[in-house]
Parts: C-alpha cells; structure tokens; sequence
C-alpha cells in the first residue's frame, strides 16, 4: 500500500489543509479551509493533481463575473489553453494519462484564459511557436512554461533518450545528426546490439563507399 502524504497546512489553488478527514470510495479525503471562509471536504487526489482548487466558489465567481469578451476564442491560442486545461483537469480527456493522473496540474492564475493571454502576448507568443514547459515533471505555470520552436519542443520530451559516449552527452536525435547515421538506423543498431554504444556509434555504413562518421575520441 502506498505511503500516505500528509497533505496537512498545504496550499491549492484557493484552499488550505487543515486535517485528514477519513475515507471515501477508498480514497483519503481532506477538511479544507477555502478563502472564501467556507470548508469543504476533497479527495487527496483531487488536490495533488490540481482538479479541486476551492470549494466552489471560483467556479461561482466566474460566472457571476462580467464576461470580457478578448475575441480569442478560437484562435491558435484559445485552443493551446484549452487543451492544457483540459489534459490537466479532465479524466476523460485521452491525454489525463500522461498529464492530469502523473501530476502535471494547471496554476490557478491559467485557470482563466485571459491571464495566460497576457502572459503569453509578453513572453514572445508566435503563431510558429509551441508550448514547453521547462521541467516536464512539473505543471503549467508561468514560471515553467516558455514558447519554443517544435525541434526544441520535441527534444524536450520526456521520452526522449539521453547517451553519454566517450565523455558527452546527447539525445539519440542529437547523435544522429551528428555522426550522420538515420535516426532509425541509429535507434535498430542500438536495439540489437544490446545496447552496445561504441558498436552502435561506430559500425559502417552500408552503403558502398560511403561510411558513417565516427564519433571523436
């Protein structure tokens, strides 16, 4: 069984925890203090992965406030903070897996469009940009997200693999530009040669004259 978090005197969003208040649906469950002044009961989940960030009131509060209209909906931009928010917060988006369920959560000042709008338009927003964030074991906030181009995006990622050969270190995509060898190639050679770096750097190219390029010793 896991190790129970003391989630106790913890800050999200608009609440605060005061004490472990028992077990539903075999869940561990939470008293709150909201700012607002009310208490709430909320599922220990429901807080770490940034689902719950009051006790109903922000969502009142939205609603009851006048609607600015920014003209963005359906933009580019509208729709990358629509799918951040929704991979964050929404189980049954296809993407909760990698985001929402590991832990990745939305900061409670991108939970409105309109401040991520003016964060973004500040930080260098383009049109031929993409989202990143910096360290992507932790969540969407302005102080870990940046626009990149799709290369530096894609090399961010955490699937992406990292060898060290005679000293350096790069990924994968990053040694197959450099030794000039097909990343699949690459990636097949390293496969099946149990993971056998110099083999797998330094085997020749079939391709008649040519060789592939040896990494520098």
């Amino acid at each position: 069984m896991p190790l129970l978090i003391d989630l106790t005197g913890q800050r999200f969003g608009r609440l605060v925890v005061l004490e472990r208040d028992g077990t539903r649906n075999r869940k561990v469950t939470w008293l709150c203090q909201c700012d607002c002044g009310n208490t709430s009961i909320v599922c220990g989940y429901n807080l770490s992965s940034g689902v719950t960030h009051s006790c109903g009131c922000l969502r009142e509060d939205y609603y009851k406030k006048p609607k600015l209209k920014h003209g963005q909906y359906g933009t580019r931009l509208y729709h990358i903070w629509d799918n951040m928010k929704r991979r964050c917060n929404n189980p049954e988006n296809p993407g909760f897996y990698l985001y929402g369920e590991r832990g990745i959560t939305l900061c409670s000042e991108w939970i409105e469009f309109q401040p991520f709008y003016n964060w973004a338009i500040v930080n260098g927003y383009k049109d031929d940009l993409q989202l990143d964030r910096r360290n992507n074991d932790k969540g969407y906030s302005p102080d870990n997200c940046r626009w990149v181009t799709s290369k530096v995006n894609n090399r961010n990622k955490r699937t992406n693999r990292i060898i060290t050969y005679n000293g350096e270190s790069k990924l994968l995509k990053e040694w197959s530009e450099y030794l000039g060898i097909n990343y699949s190639t690459l990636r097949k050679r390293l496969r099946t040669s149990d993971g056998n770096i110099g083999k797998s750097f330094t085997e020749p190219i079939d391709r008649g004259k040519g060789h592939a390029r040896r990494a520098h010793k």
